[in-house]
């Protein structure tokens, strides 16, 4: 197979950061059914014979079947070492899949009740995530979310969290969960309380609602980084601003035609983000859901769209600039996408 530029280059030696993953999203579908077969958890078919399942959000009943998905996923997780495991396996798939860097979203309130609570379950992520760095050679850091479904009370507190943390592992701050759900705006004070501790600021917003609520996430939540954003595709002058401000945007392909914001790949419009010069890093968003990793990103958006290998480095030095990375390390990994791409 050849571009313009000559044979193409092997997608999984392609460095690369990985901004969008979520904490339970990111387990190994054999790990799943491993744990839980051992606790005598019985799991739907869909997430054992029909895996990966089909999945579809365009209506509340469907975002439903997928959390359920989700927080069945996350029953399996019973032991401190279940967690470390989760945290050493998705370093090892980003490093099969050419990751140098790892930023890992988690809502520690999902975990508290079986961990100690909060405090107790953020410290023992951090712990995994420096010890499965030290393992993998990946370098790691966490993004605490909050629960957009739940008060926006409970935001504030893990804002709080977050920012004890910033500094020690914790590099920013989410919002997640069905984005039609609640009224982003009174989730503002705990993005100034991240903000204040300065934590990157990464709701999600612009996939399963279109371009307005990218504005509400820009105008009150202050947003860094959109998890998604990928709608704002849909308002030029949005795009315009997005791009004057330096915005990136999460792109996570795969997830969005399997939830059904898109029909095919060839639909996600990242030529048009790329061509407005918009700043676009590709995530897996929830391997486990939706059956592919970091790698198989690029490798669809190079299929469905003929993108070249030079507009693939671009992708992957995109990624490493939005990250919460360390100077020195950004740049040895664009100095190794420079080396990939020569």
């Amino acid at each position: 197979m050849t571009d313009a530029a000559g044979p193409r280059r092997d997608l999984l030696a392609l460095p690369k950061a990985h901004l969008h993953l979520h904490f339970t999203g990111s387990m190994r579908h054999g790990t799943l059914l491993e744990l839980a077969e051992r606790d005598g958890i019985v799991l739907p078919d869909s997430l054992v014979t029909e895996w990966p399942p089909q999945l579809s959000a365009a209506d509340e009943k469907g975002w439903f079947r997928f959390q359920r998905l989700y927080d069945v996923a996350r029953s399996v997780l019973r032991t401190e070492s279940d967690v470390r495991r989760l945290v050493r396996e998705a370093a090892e798939d980003d490093v099969r899949d050419g990751g140098r860097w790892l930023e890992i979203q988690v809502d520690p309130s999902g975990y508290a009740a079986r961990f100690g609570g909060v405090t107790a379950f953020t410290d023992l992520v951090l712990d995994a995530v420096a010890e499965a760095s030290r393992a993998t050679g990946i370098g790691m850091a966490v993004v605490i979310a909050a629960n957009r479904t739940r008060h926006p009370l409970d935001a504030r507190t893990l804002a709080r969290l977050a920012a004890q943390y910033a500094g020690r592992g914790v590099v920013g701050f989410g919002l997640s969960n069905d984005e039609r759900r609640g009224r982003t705006s009174e989730f503002a004070h705990a993005f100034s309380i991240a903000e204040r501790a300065g934590l990157l600021l990464t709701p999600h917003g612009g996939e399963l609602r279109g371009p307005e609520h990218v504005r509400v996430c820009l105008d009150e939540l202050h947003a860094d980084r959109l998890g998604h954003g990928v709608r704002a595709a849909e308002d030029p002058q949005l795009l315009d601003r997005i791009v004057a401000q330096g915005t990136a945007l999460e792109v996570c392909p795969v997830s969005n035609v399997a939830l059904g914001v898109y029909s095919d790949l060839t639909s996600v419009p990242l030529p048009e983000l790329m061509a407005a010069g918009a700043t676009v890093a590709l995530g897996a968003d929830d391997p486990l859901l939706f059956g592919s990793q970091l790698a198989g990103q690029y490798a669809t958006m190079r299929a469905a769209h003929e993108l070249t290998d030079a507009q693939l480095a671009e992708l992957a030095r995109m990624s490493v600039r939005a990250s919460a990375a360390p100077d020195d390390l950004k740049s040895r990994v664009l100095a190794e996408i420079d080396d990939w791409l020569a």
